[in-house]
């Protein structure tokens, strides 16, 4: 797939960026990737809410041969060949692929979030910690060392 056939194809979906990526293209919409087009095939973005128009359609998830083993990418699911020729509905799935994309890059905001504590809150609690006096004296040993 070349970019010109990918453009053509997303015309009712709306204005796609397409970024060279493995042997394709990374397809994303609003600063959102939604889309793989690579040799294998398209592939749209998909979570719990889309996987199932995927296996009524026949569709698997993508994947890709290591030396030791076959490694399955859930996220993305290859899109049924018959919506290459209705663009139509190709944007409705496209939509739905884009939704998903964003619904995951929210969940991973939060969960990053929720594991990272503030800088500010890690230093008040070592302060607490240790005493100032205490902290001192081991700063002034520390300084003893680094000239002897």
């Amino acid at each position: 797939m070349d970019r010109e056939f990918l453009a053509d194809l997303f015309a009712d979906f709306g204005p796609v960026t397409l970024r060279r990526m493995f042997s394709g293209y990374g397809i994303s919409a609003d600063g959102t990737n939604f889309a793989l087009a690579l040799r294998a095939g398209l592939y749209f973005r998909a979570d719990e809410e889309t996987i199932p128009q995927f296996e009524a359609e026949g569709c698997g998830p993508f994947q890709y041969q290591t030396r030791a083993k076959t490694v399955t990418v859930s996220s993305y699911w290859q899109l049924p060949a018959r919506l290459f020729d209705d663009a139509e509905e190709l944007a409705v799935w496209a939509r739905s692929a884009l939704g998903a994309a964003q619904r995951a890059a929210l969940r991973k905001r939060t969960r990053a979030r929720k594991a990272k504590p503030s800088a500010k809150k890690v230093a008040s609690k070592d302060a607490v910690k240790k005493p100032l006096a205490r902290r001192k004296s081991v700063q002034r040993a520390h300084v003893k060392k680094k000239r002897s």
